[in-house]
C-alpha cells in the first residue's frame, strides 16, 4: 500500500460520505474515496450508487465482481484514504512465495500436517526457491506476454540458465555434473526426478498455456537429442548456446503429412556429392521458433540432424487458439545445406532417436497438466465461497459441490500416478523406462489430458459468463478452457497414446493367463 499517511475513521464516519458529490465506500476494514473516480469505474458509475451502498462496507460486493488484485493495482490503491477504527484487514491474495491455504491448492506433500515417503528436504528446498523466482520474476512477464504475444522475456531465461535451472528441466544426468544447482538448494548428485516434478509443477502454476511453451518448452523436447546422440564437439557447443538462454532450440517433427505417424514423415535430407553435407528439403508444422533437432527421411529410413537457422530456412507463424508467445510456427526448408556431422545419432536409424524422449516429453507433460487443473480446483473453491446466488454462497447448491467433488477427484488421482510413475523412474536405468514405462506413461498422459477437459468443463459452468471472459473473475477458468486440448494432441493424441498402453500391455500378457 501507498507510504502516504492513512487516517483511521469510525464506520459512522464514513456513512455520512453517501452522496454522489460525496462518495465513500469500505472494503475489507479499508476506506475509499471514489467520489472522483466512479464515472471512470469501466462498469459505470451506478455501480457505485445503487441502495444501501454509499458510506457503507462494500467488501461482499466489491467480492461478487472482482478479484483481490485489482485493489493492488496503483490506480485504485491510491483511492484509498483510511482504515476502521479497531478492525484489521483480514483479505489478502497469496504473497510472494507462499503456499496456498486453500483445501487442495497444494499437492498434499507441500501441505501443512501431511505426509509423503517421495519427498526430502531438498525438493521443500527447490519447491521454496524456485516459487519465489515463478512469482517475482516470471509471473509478471507471463501476464504481459499473453496480453502483447512477443517472445518471452529472454532475459528471465538467461538468468535461469545463471541459476542452472534450463539445465535442471533436462532431467538427472551427467549435464549436471559439476553445477551450482539454484544457489545450492539441491546437490547435482541427488537431483532426481522428484525435483525436476517440482520444477515443472512450480512452472505450470503459471496457468499461462501459451507463455509455458514460448517459454523454453522447446528445449525440453529439443535438446535431449543432441545431448545424448550428437559429437562431442557439437554437443558441447548447443548445450551451452542453449542452456544460458542464448538460443532457443526445438523438436521439428510434425509435419502436414504426419503428426502422430512418425514413419509418414516427407521431409528428406540427402547428402551432397561430395559427402559432407546434408541437403535437407521440405516443411514442419506447428513447431517453436530457433534451431532444430529434425527428423528426415533418408534413403533406408530416418535420421535425425540439427539443423541451425541457415540460409534456406523460412519459419511463418502459425495463428492458433492460445497465444502467440508459444512461437508456433510453419518450417520450410528449402535445399538447406548441413554439415554430416550435425547427425544425431546412427544414419537411418533416427527413429529410436525420435523415440527415445517420448516418454520424458509426456511425462513432462502429464506433470504441468497436474498442476495446472489444481490451480483451477483452487479458482473454483475460492469462487464458490464468495459468490453468492439466491440469497446464498454457490457452495450451498449441492450440483455445485458434486462437480467440485470430481474436480477434486481427478487432480488428486492425476498427482497420485503422476508421483507413482516418477518414483519407477528414479530407481530404473533408461533401457528399464523404455522397456516397462512407454505404455503406463502414454496411459497417464491419456488420462491427464482426458480429465483435465473435464475439469476445465465444469469449471467454465461453475464461473457460469465469467468463465468464458477473458480478464476479471474468470480470466484463469477461460483461458485454461480455451487451451486445455494443447495438452490432449501435443506430445500424442490421447486415442494414440491409449492404444499405445493397451498394444504394450497386451505383448507382456503371460501366454498361460486365463479367466
Amino acid at each position: 500500500m501507498s507510504s502516504r499517511q492513512l487516517k483511521q475513521y469510525t464506520r459512522e464516519e464514513v456513512a455520512q460520505h453517501n452522496t454522489p458529490d460525496d462518495l465513500w465506500l469500505v472494503i475489507d476494514a479499508k476506506v475509499y474515496d471514489v467520489t472522483k473516480f466512479k464515472g471512470l469505474h469501466p462498469g459505470g458509475a451506478s455501480v457505485f450508487v445503487a441502495d444501501d451502498l454509499p458510506g457503507q462496507d462494500a467488501t461482499e460486493v466489491f467480492y461478487g465482481l472482482h478479484r483481490h488484485e485489482v485493489l493492488e493495482k496503483p490506480q485504485y490503491a491510491r483511492l484509498q484514504i483510511g482504515t476502521i477504527t479497531g478492525e484489521k484487514s483480514e483479505l489478502h491474495s497469496r504473497r510472494t512465495g507462499e503456499l496456498s491455504t486453500v483445501p487442495y491448492g497444494e499437492p498434499t506433500w507441500l501441505s501443512p500436517g501431511y505426509f509423503s515417503p517421495y519427498y526430502k528436504e531438498s525438493h521443500r528446498r527447490l519447491a521454496d526457491a524456485i516459487r519465489k523466482i515463478v512469482d517475482e520474476i516470471i509471473f509478471p512477464d507471463a501476464l504481459a506476454r499473453e496480453e502483447d504475444g512477443k517472445r518471452p522475456n529472454v532475459e528471465i531465461i538467461k538468468k535461469l540458465g545463471e541459476l542452472n535451472i534450463n539445465a535442471m528441466r533436462l532431467g538427472p544426468g551427467k549435464h549436471l555434473k559439476g553445477l551450482t544447482l539454484m544457489n545450492g538448494a539441491v546437490a547435482p548428485e541427488e537431483y532426481d526426478y522428484f525435483h525436476e516434478l517440482v520444477l515443472n509443477q512450480e512452472f505450470g502454476r503459471l496457468g499461462l498455456r501459451g507463455y509455458q511453451d514460448g517459454f523454453n518448452g522447446g528445449m525440453v523436447i529439443g535438446l535431449p537429442p543432441v545431448m545424448n546422440f550428437g559429437r562431442p564437439e557439437l554437443r558441447e557447443r548447443i548445450m551451452k548456446e542453449v542452456l544460458s538462454g542464448e538460443k532457443y532450440i526445438s523438436l521439428a517433427i510434425s509435419e502436414a503429412f504426419a503428426g502422430s505417424d512418425v514413419s509418414g514423415l516427407k521431409t528428406t535430407a540427402k547428402k551432397s556429392e561430395d559427402g559432407k553435407f546434408w541437403i535437407v528439403n521440405g516443411t514442419k508444422k506447428w513447431i517453436t521458433n530457433g534451431t532444430f533437432t529434425v527428423g528426415c527421411k533418408t534413403e533406408k529410413g530416418l535420421t535425425v540432424i540439427l539443423v541451425e537457422r541457415d540460409e534456406g530456412v523460412e519459419t511463418k507463424s502459425i495463428k492458433t487458439s492460445y497465444s502467440t508467445t508459444a512461437g508456433t510456427a510453419y518450417i520450410t526448408f528449402d535445399n538447406v545445406k548441413v554439415p554430416v556431422e550435425n547427425t544425431l545419432g546412427p544414419v537411418d536409424g533416427g527413429v529410436f532417436v525420435i523415440l527415445s524422449n517420448f516418454n520424458h516429453e509426456r511425462w513432462v507433460m502429464a506433470c504441468a497438466s497436474a498442476r495446472i487443473q489444481r490451480n483451477v480446483v483452487e479458482e473454483c473453491l475460492k469462487w464458490v465461497n464468495q459468490r453468492k446466488a439466491f440469497g446464498k454462497p454457490l457452495s450451498s447448491q449441492a450440483v455445485i459441490r458434486s462437480k467440485l467433488a470430481a474436480m477434486i477427484a481427478r487432480t488428486e488421482s492425476v498427482q497420485t500416478w503422476v508421483e507413482n510413475i516418477t518414483y519407477q523412474m528414479c530407481n530404473m536405468g533408461y533401457k528399464q523406462q523404455a522397456q516397462s514405462l512407454a505404455g503406463p506413461i502414454a496411459l497417464l498422459k491419456m488420462y491427464a489430458t482426458k480429465t483435465a477437459q473435464e475439469t476445465a468443463r465444469d469449471a467454465v459452468q461453475i464461473f457460469g459468463g465469467r468463465g468464458i471472459t477473458r480478464t476479471g473473475m474468470g480470466r484463469v477458468v477461460e483461458h485454461y478452457h480455451r487451451t486445455v486440448t494443447f495438452d490432449s494432441i501435443l506430445g500424442g493424441a490421447e486415442d494414440v497414446l491409449g492404444d499405445l498402453g493397451v498394444r504394450q500391455a497386451i505383448r507382456n500378457m503371460p501366454k498361460n493367463a486365463r479367466l
